[in-house]
């Protein structure tokens, strides 16, 4: 098991947290608002990224802030990463046509 892996829950409404650092596969604690004090990261996930508290439905909202801000596009896993990959954003139509790693727009030649 990986010690000291932290993610953090805005508000007790969210079905995401945010990583703190990179997180591997395994325990993490969530500081902040949430309901539950530890999940388990099923991948790894980039820091500042979101991690999934429990698991979220496909159509469902990505709910962060206390608000929703995407739709899942995908069912999510609890301790699956959340990005683009499995959820559009409500605030930037383009963000489905960006690559997840880079966030180089993919739908564009150059």
């Amino acid at each position: 098991m990986t010690m000291g892996q932290k993610a953090f829950q805005i508000n007790a409404a969210d079905n995401v947290a945010t990583a703190l650092s990179e997180v591997a596969p395994g325990e993490i604690t969530i500081t902040g608002e949430g309901l539950k004090d530890k999940i388990t990261a099923a991948e790894v996930i980039p820091q500042g990224h979101k991690i999934a508290v429990r698991d979220i439905k496909q159509g469902e909202p990505i709910i962060k802030y206390g608000v929703p801000i995407g739709t899942a596009t995908a069912d999510i896993h609890n301790g699956a990463w959340v990005h683009l990959h499995c959820m559009r954003s409500n605030y930037d139509e383009r963000s489905s046509h960006l690559d997840i790693y880079t966030g180089v727009p993919l739908d564009q030649e150059y």
